[in-house]
């Protein structure tokens, strides 16, 4: 039930992030996204010393690594266009 609970949680933070910040990506690019997102805002928390305890903690945290994912990659795209 785990990986289930991770999967659907890394959707919905991904296609949250998707809308946030105007990107689509698609059920998969939506896991994906949301999945990384997690690895990242779990990674900056830690940089920062900012603890987290419990679920809706960890989904905001989720959300802004996602944002972020989403706006290098933006960048990137945008600088491919150039």
């Amino acid at each position: 039930m785990g990986w289930l609970a991770s999967i659907i949680i890394g959707a919905l933070v991904g296609w949250l992030a998707g809308r946030i910040m105007n990107s689509s990506r698609g059920v998969l690019g939506n896991i994906l996204i949301g999945w990384l997102g997690s690895l990242v805002g779990n990674v900056i928390a830690d940089l920062l010393n900012i603890s987290t305890d419990g679920m809706v903690d960890n989904i905001v945290l989720s959300l802004i690594g996602a944002c972020l994912l989403l706006w290098i990659f933006g960048k990137k795209d945008s600088n491919k266009r150039k």
